[in-house]
């Protein structure tokens, strides 16, 4: 435990998708638990998520999508954030990697590590995954597939510069060594000792210029950042390094705990404490790895069909019960499997009938036998051992969730919630209150559910806000009886002034709403390939729109306007069929060391054979546009002499970037 009063918690910054899973929530939701139970303790919290947006995966999606990347992205990111408030994430601040002043930062990182020597220019050549956006040796491959995700992977040269991450080899090793606690849990120290330390480090590639979608370098045009100093640097921006008011950085920098999944740690505990050190900043506290969350059949993944939506089940199920179930059902650290069967079993077992039923309970008598005016009364038997375990489960409970063990912590919170139950069944305050001589042993009774009901409630505070706030509000506690410091005294509050309280958790029949599940699924696969339909037949009306628009007679143009056309002669390099498009054929295109790709629907005229190595003219400085996810730049030159007979104009004679005048 940090002996500052401040605690920085991050989770990583998420690349945009529309298909935001239940294995994302995981993460972000332990994050939020910890930052919660973390400003209940009485810490200055920054909790920082946020996008990590730049990428040629999102540069190609975006042309897929027919808009520019920040148009992409920015559409995205509200979906992101309108989760995280359906989540009830408690954020402090949310970071996206296209804001102005991490740009700006970002350019000042690469700069310094350049001008320190840590930065060198090279020539990039290997194997690289695009979705994963990772480099990986021929042997680190698995059946010639990247080793992380199994996608194909692509042979890259290019110009790049490096990063010396080999000179910090051993620097890292001494950080490994005297902060064993550095890499959590020990698994993952062990994996990133025997599959990346002990085998050598390489110096690391940081930039690109096959791509354009990043932060340029400031200083060699046609470079841009790549994400290791983009991506990684965000812990520090967002918080103003580099910028003319770091405060936030000098007050909450080293990082108390970076919050990661187990497929990005080497990230994180090689290649972000290197950049660090190389700046001469302090390295955070500690990574923590978590495992993945898993369907039966493998990682959740929209590519094979495996995804939860969260959204779906914090409407049929409320948030508090999702977050409870990803914080309870599977020990942080390790994957786990998520099924609908477990979550419903969890919601019955655990909310209806052992909380929900304590509140119910508890509540009710309170009303009926002293009008909601609960004090304290005559102690008798089993009083002891219930505030025995009330006091021994605060004490786990805080050492377990300052190590982030979500799962154990929450079960100690339901072991007391199982044995005041039970106290009930002992006590039998039915039979006392028919007794008059009773009465003060049954308000004993009742208040002593009522604090067990006030301590629960703080302690599933972190898991569940808004059930913890109902129960508190239900018991009438006041400021005094929901703070952290009363949670480790049973009897500290003076009285309780009870409320009726509704069912917090209904009980659910699993079978019936197994099988509705499986109706609403249908329904959404019939209503997203409906939509896909439409938009299918969106695109081919564009397609036919601007393949068959009318010749109108052109008005008179002056020189002027002529000169305003950039007509250049362009060599066909390769040429392709578009998927799902019977005209169009995509050509790529050399203008004299430039590439690009024209889209044109010239396929019923020509073949993709009988082009490559023609020469052609073009319109060169045409505006770009999207036609079936292929980005379009230019147009060819053709003449029309029937709706049946289109020729190319070809220029074989000439050179590739020729002006044509």
């Amino acid at each position: 435990m940090s002996e500052k009063n401040t605690y920085y918690i991050t989770t990583p910054i998420y690349y945009p998708s529309d298909n935001l899973h239940i294995g994302h929530a995981y993460c972000t939701v332990a994050a939020d638990a910890e930052a919660r139970f973390r400003r209940l303790e009485g810490y200055d919290v920054m909790f920082l998520t946020g996008t990590d947006e730049h990428g040629q995966k999102i540069e190609r999606k975006a042309i897929e999508a027919g808009k520019t990347p920040k148009q992409y992205v920015d559409d995205i990111v509200v979906g992101i954030k309108e989760l995280w408030k359906i989540l009830n994430i408690s954020n402090d601040r949310f970071i996206r990697t296209t804001d102005d002043y991490h740009v700006a930062a970002v350019q000042k990182i690469f700069k310094k590590l350049y001008d320190k020597g840590d930065i060198y220019k090279h020539v990039y050549e290997g194997w690289y995954c695009t979705p994963c956006e990772s480099f990986w040796t021929e042997h680190q491959l698995v059946d010639g597939k990247c080793p992380d995700c199994g996608r194909e992977v692509e042979l890259t040269k290019e110009e790049s510069y490096f990063f010396r991450l080999s000179n910090y080899q051993k620097k890292l090793e001494e950080l490994y060594e005297k902060n064993p606690h550095f890499i959590s849990p020990q698994t993952r120290l062990n994996e990133m000792l025997a599959n990346f330390i002990r085998p050598g480090l390489d110096d690391l590639c940081v930039s690109r210029t096959s791509f354009k979608w990043g932060i340029p370098v400031t200083f060699d045009e046609g470079h841009i950042v790549y994400v290791w100093v983009d991506a990684l640097s965000n812990y520090i921006t967002a918080l103003g390094w580099g910028s003319d008011d770091d405060s936030l950085y000098k007050k909450y920098w080293p990082a108390n705990v970076h919050l990661v999944g187990k497929e990005i740690v080497r990230f994180h505990t090689i290649i972000w404490p290197a950049m660090l050190m190389a700046l001469d900043e302090p390295v955070p506290e500690m990574v923590f790895g978590h495992g993945w969350l898993l369907l039966a059949g493998g990682k959740m993944s929209k590519s094979k069909g495996h995804v939860v939506d969260p959204v779906v089940l914090c409407e049929r199920y409320g948030t508090d019960a999702i977050r409870y179930f990803l914080l309870r059902e599977v020990p942080f650290g390790s994957d786990g499997v998520f099924s609908n069967e477990a979550l419903i079993g969890r919601i019955n077992s655990d909310l209806a009938n052992d909380l929900g039923n304590l509140v119910s309970r508890t509540l009710t008598m309170s009303q009926k036998y002293f009008d909601g005016k609960v004090t304290p009364g005559t102690a008798g038997e089993f009083d002891g051992d219930l505030k025995a375990l009330a006091d021994e489960v605060v004490g786990k409970y805080t050492e377990l969730m300052e190590q982030m063990l979500f799962s154990n912590a929450f079960a100690e919170v339901f072991r007391l919630v199982s044995r005041a139950n039970k106290y009930i069944d002992e006590t039998m305050p039915w039979k006392l209150a028919k007794e008059e001589d009773q009465k003060d042993r049954l308000r004993q009774v009742l208040y002593n559910l009522c604090e067990v009901l006030r301590i629960v409630a703080l302690l599933c505070q972190p898991a569940m806000p808004e059930t913890s706030e109902k129960i508190l509000g239900y018991l009438g506690a006041d400021e005094k009886g929901r703070s952290w410091e009363s949670v480790k005294h049973f009897g500290s509050t003076a009285a309780f002034a009870t409320g009726k309280g509704e069912i917090l958790f209904p009980r659910i029949d699993l079978e019936k709403e197994l099988e509705a599940l499986e109706k609403d699924k249908e329904k959404r696969a019939a209503e997203a390939a409906k939509a896909a339909k439409k938009a299918e037949k969106a695109a081919a009306k564009e397609e036919k729109k601007s393949s068959h628009a009318a010749a109108e007679p052109a008005d008179e143009i002056t020189i002027a306007d002529f000169a305003k056309l950039n007509l250049r002669v362009a060599k066909i390099t390769a040429c392709e069929p578009v998927p799902k498009a019977d005209k169009l054929l995509k050509l790529t295109l050399d203008l004299g060391g430039e590439t690009r790709t024209i889209a044109s629907s010239i396929r019923p005229w020509y073949s993709a054979e009988e082009l490559v190595g023609r020469h052609i003219v073009i319109v060169a400085n045409l505006k770009p546009a999207v036609f079936r996810g292929v980005e379009s730049h230019g147009m060819l030159l053709a003449c029309e002499n029937s709706a049946d007979d289109v020729k190319l104009i070809f220029a074989d004679d000439c050179q590739p970037g020729s002006p044509v005048n």
